[in-house]
């Protein structure tokens, strides 16, 4: 198959992708819109991570700071300031951009990296949860909830899920074209050259703290706007749910699992966690935390058999049988 038609199969195999997609929501019950709905979301939330994370090969356990920030900016905006949450989420997307610069400068100028910039990242987020969890305390011991106001665009709430649906297919949709377009541009090899050897690419000229940088300030940013749609979604913002470990876990499992360095690894990688995770909350809700003693197992196997992930050992499969 020649490349002319290797294109257009793929642009069709998107098309029709796409329109399956648009229409599924109106064939199938509220919890599987719910069950999909968070299929996109821990997509987003990967490819986002995974821009940092898997292109620019630095390796993040903390992007609960920026998911936090994002909820509680564009929460605390539209309560105390009458911020329209649309707009609030833009300015929350922003706090993270300028809280992702802020740590991005302080470790990537002082050259932090590898497993200490991660252990550095788990700090931080780790200290924003404890400044918020004392200010909670004091200010919300029930945590932030949002106002109903009803079956609003505007207001970003919707009695029915559907809404929330695409919201987060359009998402999802937007950072898989960004990642597509990174990746095809020189930003994109910048990012890879910086992650398989750093100092090399600085020798070869390329200024690794900027583009680390811009890596940074992007992740960050989309990671924040997530939050946000978060906190509307659930109309409720706790500190353990935006701040917690478990945010981090689940944000970098996906590109793990699916294929770091990737478009598509994020999305397929979230995909089958959360997929296992509603089918083993169903079968086994008896047994407390079994779940994650899954994730585990997958994570390892994934780890020990596939290192780059389940899509890097597809292609390298589908390398070597073409090859035959």
């Amino acid at each position: 198959m020649n490349s002319k038609n290797w294109m257009s199969g793929k642009i069709l195999a998107m098309v029709l992708v796409g329109a399956l997609l648009l229409i599924l929501p109106h064939f199938i019950g509220g919890y599987f819109i719910y069950v999909i709905t968070m299929i996109f979301f821990y997509g987003y939330l990967g490819m986002a991570w995974n821009i940092l994370g898997g292109y620019a090969g630095q390796f993040s356990f903390g992007h609960a700071a920026f998911f936090g920030v994002g909820a509680f900016t564009s929460t605390l905006l539209q309560i105390h300031g009458g911020v329209n949450p649309w707009i609030g989420m833009i300015l929350a997307g922003m706090a993270g951009l300028l809280l992702g610069l802020f740590i991005g400068y302080l470790c990537f100028r002082y050259g932090i990296r590898g497993p200490y910039f991660a252990l550095a990242m788990l700090a931080f987020a780790e200290m924003l949860r404890l400044l918020a969890m004392e200010w909670m305390t004091l200010r919300y011991p029930l945590g932030i909830s949002i106002p109903l106001k009803g079956d609003s665009f505007l207001d970003f709430q919707f009695r029915s899920k559907i809404p929330y649906y695409y919201i987060c297919l359009l998402m999802m949709g937007a950072v898989i074209y960004l990642s597509h377009f990174i990746e095809g541009r020189k930003i994109g090899s910048y990012f890879k050259a910086i992650r398989e050897n750093e100092d090399a690419a600085e020798a070869l000229g390329i200024n690794a703290f900027r583009y680390k940088l811009v890596a940074m300030a992007i992740s960050s940013f989309l990671t924040a706007i997530g939050g946000t749609f978060y906190a509307q979604y659930y109309l409720i913002v706790e500190e353990e749910s935006v701040f917690g470990p478990t945010i981090s876990i689940a944000v970098l499992l996906g590109p793990i699992i699916g294929g770091a360095g990737t478009v598509l690894g994020p999305v397929l990688g979230g995909g089958i966690l959360e997929g296992l995770s509603e089918i083993t909350r169903n079968l086994l809700g008896a047994y407390s935390g079994v779940h994650l003693m899954i994730y585990g197992a997958i994570l390892i196997s994934v780890i020990i058999f596939l290192p780059h992930g389940i899509l890097g050992g597809l292609q390298t499969a589908f390398q070597k049988l073409s090859k035959w």
